[in-house]
């Protein structure tokens, strides 16, 4: 090939390399943003996870600020990041915690999701061996240290009082407080400054037996009891309202936003009182059919009140993060009506009046 032609070809590989690369330009943050806000509790659980358009992750977390909303909760998928062992791919995470760094949002991470090469086949990527869990402490480790400079607040798996959520198997409260001591190690090793949450637990009435899972209330009370005290520095906690407003009465045998309430409880018995805790899922439907939804209007009052109460009544409680503020798709499904912002970025009602209320115009 003669020189000018070869020369020529060089050129133009150059120019279409960032084609051929997805034209991802890695994105740097600069001085964060300050939130505008009268609740320095709100956030809401963004869902990026996802959502793989680069505008999408940065508008989605520029509408987090605007809304008034100072804490993110997203969720890191192990299998996402880790294909194959020692193999790491940041980029999307780092994309995610840069805008929200931007934006001036306090993002708390959720890790979970077993790779297929971490666990038996023909089981779910919540399944996860004993033998394994030294597998997730190095992934815990690796993914602290890399983003240290950016998110301090790691919760350990996700609702494991759900067989659903623990492989299809009987849950375990001894075996996930195992796994919470090795996460909590390693990521105190990977960076002493990290905060380590316990899973959010789901809300349930589900008694001891139960194929299905076990009380949040009594499952807690055992991890406690395997020893889980010296292993998390703050709850995770779930709490959705359902049809029930916010301040309905927490109850052993009533699911409503006021079962927080309860879980701060089991730990206050157990001499926590002082740990912080943190909702990084809940929140109100309104689903014009769902039967567990309420109407648009209850949905606008109950959040903000939510919010609200947060502030005035419970110091015991660091952040509020509701359920969810965008999907990257419809879901077609009830889902879409615990969002905040439709996917194509339009503000729902909810968000229009939550972002008033935390300007101080209600």
């Amino acid at each position: 090939m003669p020189r000018q032609r070869m020369l020529l070809v060089f050129i133009l590989a150059l120019a279409l390399l960032p084609l051929a690369t997805g034209n991802l330009q890695r994105f740097k943050a600069g001085e964060p943003k300050h939130v505008e806000t009268i609740n320095p509790k709100m956030g809401v659980h963004t869902r990026l996870t996802d959502e793989v358009e680069e505008w999408k992750i940065k508008r989605t977390m520029e509408m987090v600020r605007e809304m008034g909303a100072s804490w993110a909760v997203e969720y890191f998928p192990w299998a996402y990041m880790e294909p194959s062992k020692n193999q790491f791919g940041w980029t999307h995470a780092e994309m995610v915690s840069e805008y929200a760094y931007a934006e001036g949002l306090t993002l708390i991470a959720r890790i979970d999701y077993v790779p297929a090469w971490a666990r038996p086949k023909e089981t779910t990527s919540s399944y996860l061996e004993p033998e394994r869990y030294a597998d997730f402490g190095d992934f815990v480790y690796a993914f602290v240290r890399h983003f240290k400079n950016r998110i301090k607040y790691y919760i350990i798996w996700n609702e494991p009082n759900l067989a659903i959520a623990w492989g299809f198997r009987q849950v375990n409260p001894v075996a996930y407080t195992q796994l919470l001591k090795t996460a909590y190690l390693r990521a105190k090793e990977a960076w002493p400054e990290a905060t380590v949450l316990a899973a959010g637990l789901a809300p349930t009435l589900e008694g001891p037996g139960s194929p299905n899972g076990l009380s949040d209330l009594i499952y807690l009370q055992q991890m406690y009891d395997a020893g889980a005290r010296s292993y998390f520095d703050g709850m995770a906690i779930h709490a959705y309202g359902w049809n029930a407003p916010p301040d309905h009465e927490a109850a052993l045998e009533r699911l409503n936003f006021a079962r927080a309430e309860l879980i701060h409880q089991v730990m206050e018995r157990n001499g926590d009182g002082t740990k912080p805790c943190f909702i990084t899922e809940g929140g109100w439907n309104d689903h014009p059919r769902w039967t567990k939804a309420v109407r648009p209007a209850q949905r606008i009052e109950y959040t903000v009140r939510a919010y609200q109460k947060a502030l005035e009544e419970w110091s015991w409680c660091r952040a509020v993060a509701l359920w969810a503020f965008r999907f990257p798709k419809p879901t077609r499904s009830y889902n879409d009506y615990f969002a905040f912002v439709n996917a194509d970025f339009t503000p729902r009602p909810v968000y229009v009046e939550t972002a008033n209320y935390a300007r101080g115009q209600q």
